[in-house]
Order: structure tokens, then C-alpha cells, then sequence
């Protein structure tokens, strides 16, 4: 199936991660064929980060790695949802999800 995953034409494809525990979805973030085959090898969230145009550890620097349970591809294989383990918060600001904010108006 990882043969299969549609990436964009910058070699992206979005990454839902969800708590297999709660269900929560704890952030979207973008993965690339790099950082999905280190998350398959190491069992911990990697991400390409758009920003920085770089690779990125999840927890590497917090401490709040992400265990991968599983991931899934959605019907069109354009997007992946992981289900982890969250050792912690998902958010940059200390938040558990990064959905904590309410659009309002």
C-alpha cells in the first residue's frame, strides 16, 4: 500500500494524527516518502516540515514522542491518518491538540 500513496507535486501528503485511545485528532501535519518510511522504521511520528523545509522528529526536542499504533490510507490515498500512543502534548504551545482554538463570528 505505501507504493500507492498519491503524494502532491511538492511530494506531500497529509497526516491526521489521532489518540488510538480517545480519538482526538492531535494535529495535521505533512509527511513526505522519507518521513513515512522512518516512521514505519522507528514506530515514532516524522514529518516534513513545510516551514523549514526540513525533517522533523516529533518530540525530539519536547519529549512528547508519539507512538505509531497504526496508519491508515484514506479511499483515494491522498491523506493518511496515524493513530499514536501521545506521550504528551501534540501542540507546539503545550496544548494536547492543536484544534484548541473555536472560530467564532
Amino acid at each position: 500500500m505505501k507504493d500507492e500513496i498519491k503524494y502532491d507535486v511538492n511530494g506531500l501528503v497529509p497526516a491526521i494524527v489521532q489518540d488510538v485511545n480517545t480519538n482526538e485528532v492531535l494535529m495535521l501535519a505533512y509527511m513526505n516518502a522519507e518521513s513515512l518510511a522512518l516512521t514505519l522504521s522507528t514506530g515514532e511520528t516524522h514529518f516534513w516540515s513545510r516551514s523549514r523545509q526540513e525533517l522533523w522528529h516529533k518530540g525530539a526536542t519536547s519529549g512528547n514522542i508519539q507512538s505509531v499504533v497504526d496508519i491508515r490510507v484514506d479511499c483515494d490515498a491522498d491523506t493518511l491518518l496515524v493513530l499514536v500512543n501521545p506521550a504528551g502534548a501534540a501542540c507546539h504551545t503545550g496544548e494536547r491538540s492543536c484544534f484548541y482554538r473555536k472560530v467564532t463570528g
